[in-house]
């Protein structure tokens, strides 16, 4: 080999092994950043006319298993959806009380049919007739509260819809600028490890919103689509999602005639089409789950009144004094947010006695309650006919004595009339409130489970990823010292060769 050819190679080889010390001292000190990889600087050797002078380093790149990134990403939307349904999901358990002190709805409503079991005991006994308002009241009290809860929740759904939307265009702009910026680093230098890093990390955010799959190509670009199969545009400059502010009620759907703005994509609605993570679970919430509990509820509250309405005493109404027609289809209806305004009529607030004798007529028919005429003021203060009316049929299944009540629906709720109860409805009032509660508890029971299940499988899936691809700082600490080794023997070599190269034009002088 020549003095020029050993030069050359040595120099070369200095040059390599600033670079991998770079690269190796990037890692280390980047070693517990987010999303950052371990980079490797590969060498490939270089000859002429089969005579090796030197090698010739390759842009850092990153060993990631692209297949372990895609199952992280969707295993991240899915503990990010998780985490979502079960944080508003817990402030309805909570309306919902405490089963174990007696405070659900089904536990009131058995409170409330014990209080008319001791008001039979002694009809006359205003503290009895007190004690049994207070009970009434507090059902209705719930009743209040779990349609407040469920609201919130709602709105809160639909708020996080809005907040969602946000994030993904941000995320979809930066994702779209970095992707520009690999491209243009790819064609310079054949790489751009450290982009890619900050790219992926940017496409992991964003799966927490919305689950995408990235499609990479050689050259840099990147194509993403959604689990639906929605192509996500890139474009740095523009917003690829749309949306819009929406205050809820009780009767706010979306959909045809409905008032919630859709999630618009390139001019079209795709709300119904979204798949994994926040967003879809916050339309999930908003359109489909809570919009049922309401109902669920609404129900509920519209049964109870109903019920007892039907034998004789008007105990529950709304604001002004009504009782919901429970034969009418729910989403045309006036149970919609009945749940929500239920109280105690005011007239038996005000005369408890009114709980012994009747509030009203009926005139009885073969299909429903039977023909009862009230306690008259100054009547038997030991009347039980209302009380028996009250006990034997509105807490029980049936009107009148062979003739059952008509069944609470289960399907065509909601305020479009789309949603169906997951439960078959009891035929008694209490069997009914104690299986929504059960229901709804459950649901949030089932968020948690998930989201735990889900956060396990990130945790699960990010430790083989550092394994993989994650920065080891003993071995890249044993790697600088082979590296310096490195340097030193081709520093050496130059070192020889300069002498050499002395001593050479010593002699000639």
């Amino acid at each position: 080999m020549s003095l020029d050819a050993a030069l050359l190679t040595a120099r070369s080889g200095l040059l390599h092994t600033q670079r991998a010390l770079a690269a190796s001292a990037n890692d280390v000190a980047n070693a517990g950043t987010a999303g950052h990889t371990r980079k490797t600087v590969a060498t490939y050797a270089v000859q002429v006319e089969g005579v090796g002078i030197g090698v010739r380093s390759l842009a850092p790149t990153r060993d990631v298993d692209e297949a372990l990134v895609a199952d992280l990403n969707a295993r991240r939307a899915a503990a990010a959806g998780a985490g979502a349904r079960e944080r508003l999901l817990r402030a309805i358990e909570t309306a919902h009380g405490n089963p174990e002190n007696g405070e659900s709805i089904g536990d009131l409503t058995a409170a409330l049919r014990t209080g008319f079991e001791d008001l039979r005991a002694d009809p006359a006994e205003a503290g009895r007739q007190s004690g049994l308002l207070l009970d009434a009241q507090a059902l209705a009290t719930r009743l209040n509260e779990v349609s407040a809860a469920i609201g919130e929740a709602r709105q809160q759904a639909q708020d996080g819809v809005v907040t969602e939307v946000a994030r993904i265009n941000a995320a979809l702009r930066e994702i779209a600028t970095l992707t520009q910026q690999l491209r243009e680093q790819v064609s310079l230098t054949g790489g751009a490890a450290a982009l890619e890093d900050r790219r992926d990390a940017a496409i992991a955010t964003l799966s927490e919103s919305i689950e995408v799959r990235a499609l990479k190509r050689e050259d840099g670009g990147l194509a993403l689509v959604a689990r639906n199969g929605l192509v996500l545009p890139l474009d740095p400059k523009s917003d690829a999602f749309s949306t819009a502010d929406a205050t809820l009620g009780a009767a706010s759907y979306h959909g045809a005639g409905g008032t919630i703005p859709g999630i618009m994509l390139g001019g079209r609605d795709v709300t119904q089409s979204l798949a994994g993570g926040r967003l879809a679970e916050y339309v999930a919430l908003r359109d489909q789950t809570l919009p049922r509990y309401q109902a669920e509820a609404d129900l509920a509250a519209a049964q109870l009144a109903a019920r007892f309405d039907g034998q004789g005493l008007r105990l529950f109404t709304d604001a002004a004094g009504g009782v919901p027609d429970v034969t009418q289809p729910y989403p045309t209806s006036t149970m919609i947010g009945f749940a929500g305004g239920i109280r105690v009529n005011q007239a038996v607030a005000a005369d408890p006695s009114l709980l012994r004798d009747g509030t009203h007529a009926v005139l009885g028919s073969g299909t429903g309650p039977s023909a009862f005429t009230p306690n008259p003021a100054g009547g038997l203060a030991g009347f039980t006919t209302l009380l028996d009316r009250v006990l034997d049929f509105s807490f029980g299944a049936e009107a009148q004595a062979g003739v059952g009540w008509d069944a609470i629906p289960i399907g065509g709720l909601g305020p479009d009339g789309l949603l169906s109860s997951p439960f078959g409805a009891p035929a008694t009032l209490e069997g009914y409130a104690a299986q929504v509660t059960a229901a709804q508890t459950a649901d949030r029971a089932a968020a948690s489970e998930a989201h735990i299940a889900a956060q396990a499988l990130v945790q699960g899936l990010e430790a083989r990823f550092a394994q993989r691809s994650g920065v080891d700082v003993d071995a890249e600490m044993a790697a600088m010292v082979t590296l310096q080794n490195a340097y030193a023997a081709n520093a050496r070599v130059m070192s020889t060769v300069q002498a050499m190269w002395d001593a050479l034009f010593g002699a000639v002088r």
